[in-house]
């Protein structure tokens, strides 16, 4: 079924409203849907160099609006949508221990993410849910996406098609590099300060804990 979803979204690329998809594709993954918009994304910006900026600029606000989005359902409707979304994408049992973190690190483990495969849905719905600051979740969210997105938009605007390959090879970890490198700061300092008795304890962490 995903293969089908997937085939589906990448045949969005060349509709006439190219762009309005692209930012559904990203407001929804942030919250319930499954396959993130970085093929369409990138499909986009090899057929378009010239526009890739403002692609990257529409899945990074569509994406930051989404989580908002998911942010309510945690806060709000946990127990009757969220529960149901995080089941039916295979992540409930990684909810407790990313309450865990979240409530241990907060903005850090945001801005980790967008050098990681952690599904943003799961980071949106639980930062709700444990009640995170909303202003902490939202300049977090904005640099995240927007560095996770932007980046692809400015490589492509850039340096047009021949970038392709290198993105496809590199980017990954020179993202993930440069993200530890940002937020390492944070993380050794909680540490030193007791984080990692906090990081012992979520690795361990059961939804019984967080209930």
């Amino acid at each position: 079924m995903l293969t089908k979803l997937y085939q589906w979204m990448l045949a969005k690329a060349a509709h006439p409203h190219a762009e309005r998809w692209l930012f559904a594709f990203s407001f929804m993954e942030s919250s319930f849907f499954p396959i993130p918009p970085h093929p369409l994304l990138g499909l986009m910006c090899l057929a378009r160099p010239e526009k890739a900026i403002r692609y990257g600029l529409i899945c990074t606000i569509a994406s930051v609006l989404g989580g908002l989005l998911g942010y309510g359902i945690g806060h709000f409707l946990y127990q009757a949508v969220g529960a149901q979304i995080l089941h039916f994408l295979g992540l409930s049992a990684k909810f407790p221990v990313a309450a865990c973190y979240l409530r241990d690190y907060g903005a850090e483990i945001i801005l980790i993410k967008g050098a990681t495969p952690i599904p943003f849905k799961l980071i949106t719905i639980t930062a709700g849910f444990i009640g995170l600051s909303l202003f902490t979740f939202l300049w977090a969210s904005i640099l995240s996406r927007a560095f996770q997105f932007m980046i692809v938009g400015f490589l492509f605007w850039k340096f047009g098609r021949p970038i392709k390959a290198f993105i496809e090879k590199y980017l990954a970890p020179l993202s993930a590099l440069f993200l530890v490198l940002v937020v390492g700061g944070f993380v050794a300092a909680s540490m030193l300060s007791g984080g990692g008795q906090k990081s012992d304890r979520c690795s361990n962490t059961t939804m019984a804990t967080i209930s």
